[in-house]
């Protein structure tokens, strides 16, 4: 292990070009600001300057960094292409708007299901619990649950506060091909209340979801609640 790199999941300088595209999605590296410098980042990797100027030839290829000598690695786009239908995540227009989003880990386990749970009806006997925490510009902004089949348990969870949850789960050969939203306003459980520090009977916006793969099998369910009190749930679509 390097760090959260390892060389088990394939070459360093892609697994460093996920962690810095994450950031720049994320907002901690805003557009038009430069990007930490080339030793910077061979510091916080602990690997060699050639590894480090792969990554970020990748990101220039893509197009989100643009280099100039003399004056460092510039951010130049913030959006990736989405693969949800037609829309962009909803955490990339948070970072248009100019907030940071930052990601936390809470809690993983496997799960034993009870027969009157979606978990149970989606995945059986059992699957993998992982609950998260999403914060804007520092504050409590979004509780997640995400219930996986049980094959994903070993999704190495070091890498949740660096990458999205659906890059991982397709690097472990699970690839999605279909999503269903469901939203509801529905008032905060005593444990969303507590982690997202509301007050008792705070209304939420509260969205399910259900990411298929391409045999139409369920490989997550997540029920995701937001403080629309801090930020509109918004959905911006290209034309």
């Amino acid at each position: 292990m390097i760090g959260n790199l390892s060389r088990k999941k394939g070459p360093l300088y892609l697994q460093i070009k996920s962690i810095l595209k994450d950031r720049i999605l994320h907002g901690i590296y805003p557009i038009g600001n430069n990007i930490p410098s080339e030793s910077q980042l061979e510091v916080e990797f602990h690997v060699s300057k050639i590894t480090v100027r792969n990554a970020i030839k990748e990101l220039v290829k893509d197009g989100y960094l643009k280099t100039k000598s003399g004056k460092g690695t510039k951010v130049i786009r913030n959006k990736s292409i989405s693969k949800l239908p037609k829309g962009k995540r909803f955490t990339e227009v948070l970072v248009e708007y100019g907030y940071k989003i930052r990601k936390q880990l809470v809690g993983a386990e496997v799960i034993f299901n009870q027969e009157s749970t979606e978990e149970y009806q989606l995945f059986g006997d059992q699957c993998f619990q992982i609950e998260r925490l999403y914060y804007l510009d520092d504050v409590p902004y979004i509780y997640f649950k995400h219930y996986l089949t049980i094959k994903l348990m070993n999704i190495d969870l070091s890498d949740l506060s660096t990458q999205s949850l659906y890059d991982l789960i397709e690097e472990q050969g699970f690839y999605l091909d279909n999503f269903r939203d469901q939203f509801t306003v529905t008032i905060a459980p005593s444990l969303v209340e507590k982690k997202l520090c509301l007050n008792k009977g705070t209304h939420l916006l509260k969205r399910l979801r259900c990411s298929y793969n391409e045999m139409g099998d369920v490989i997550e369910y997540s029920k995701g609640y937001y403080n629309t009190e801090i930020q509109d749930y918004v959905v911006k679509y290209d034309t």
